[in-house]
């Protein structure tokens, strides 16, 4: 499988081949994407800094980390940093079974997760890392969508949908007799959870009978070769294949049909799709691995958050970025939502 994430490096070292990107699928639908320097970086020198980095969740935040990776190893070339993507649910499992050193989640972690991480004597430090909103799209022949509703959404997606919500006009009596086919992430995602806790009103709750996939690449490529497809995922995978999607507009509590985009994502009009996304990392290695602490500070540097811009996601305004960055500091434990949603809370209201 491929991520194509066509990044804005910062250093012109980038464009010489400094680094080098492989990329290995895994079984279980888990892609491991390794960056590492070559000989001539490393002979070079660098910080001092080195080992390994594991990093594992989120495929909605992978491409920060993918992102940080590659600029972070390119200043530290002993430094080996790898980032899985299994979900977010799937992330946790090996996070709380002690196999990574940083979880990425595009929700908060679960009460469930917690009594994992718990048991296994798993103490961390919970860091938001961006704003992301959740990107409904569909075909780009689709000429009868031009707003829809989460109402309307949760009656896509509503477990009692499946086998009998088929076609569009079951959805609203304008739109044509033509088959609804759906695409969406796997009941591990952190974006499917957070979706159907905003449509449905139930956290992990949905039809089956969809088309679902933890890569979001394999979601793009249904919806864009089927008429009747709709799907979502996150606002970087929609920015990177723009061409071959049209994006949904979502209307918002106050009526209006709103547009994702940088602007309404960090202003909190475009509810009750935007929400911040998470990385966790273990205080263990935090205190034992220089370079998983170094790594943590890089993601919230302000002279790195145009990296986040760069994938398609918002950066943490420079108030939520300073308490984030005192927090890994201090090395606060434990997760600020107790368990519970992000949906309709304040990041400012937490930190």
């Amino acid at each position: 499988m491929a991520f194509n994430f066509n990044l804005k490096p910062k250093s012109l070292s980038l464009l010489v081949g400094v680094l080098a990107v492989t990329l290995a699928a895994c079984s279980g639908g888990e892609t491991d994407t390794t960056t590492t320097t070559d000989d001539t970086a490393a002979a070079d020198g660098g910080s001092g800094l080195s080992g390994d980095v594991l990093v594992d969740g989120s495929s909605t935040v992978f491409p920060i980390s993918e992102a940080m990776a590659e600029e972070f190893m390119n200043e530290n070339p002993d430094v080996r940093v790898t980032v899985g993507v299994s979900g977010s649910g799937g992330g946790f499992k090996k996070f709380c079974a002690g196999e990574t050193d940083i979880s990425n989640a595009s929700r908060p972690i679960k009460e469930s997760e917690m009594e994992l991480c718990e048991e296994a004597g798993i103490e961390y430090v919970e860091l938001p890392v961006a704003f992301d909103g959740i990107s409904v799209v569909v075909h780009p022949d689709n000429d009868w969508v031009e707003c829809l509703t989460p109402d309307e959404l949760g009656a896509m997606w509503e477990p009692d949908a499946e086998g009998t919500i088929t076609n569009w006009n079951q959805i609203r009596d304008t739109f044509p007799d033509k088959p609804l086919s759906l695409y969406g992430p796997g009941t591990d995602s952190g974006t499917y959870d957070y979706f159907t806790d905003a449509t449905v009103g139930e956290e992990g709750e949905s039809r089956g009978d969809y088309t679902a996939s933890e890569d979001d690449n394999v979601i793009v490529q249904g919806v864009s070769t089927d008429d009747g497809g709709l799907g979502f995922f996150g606002f970087a995978y929609y920015e990177e294949n723009k061409d071959s999607l049209k994006i949904v507009p979502i209307e918002n509590a106050n009526g209006e049909c709103v547009v994702p985009s940088e602007e309404v994502i960090a202003d909190g009009s475009y509810n009750p799709l935007a929400r911040p996304i998470f990385f966790y990392v273990k205080t263990e290695s935090l205190e034992n691995k220089p370079a998983v602490a170094a790594f943590a500070q890089y993601h919230l540097a302000q002279e790195n958050q145009d990296l986040v811009s760069e994938v398609g996601y918002v950066p943490l305004k420079d108030e939520l970025l300073t308490k984030a960055s005192d927090r890994l500091d201090n090395q606060v434990i434990g997760t600020m939502f107790e368990g519970g949603s992000s949906l309709g809370v304040k990041l400012s209201d937490k930190l």
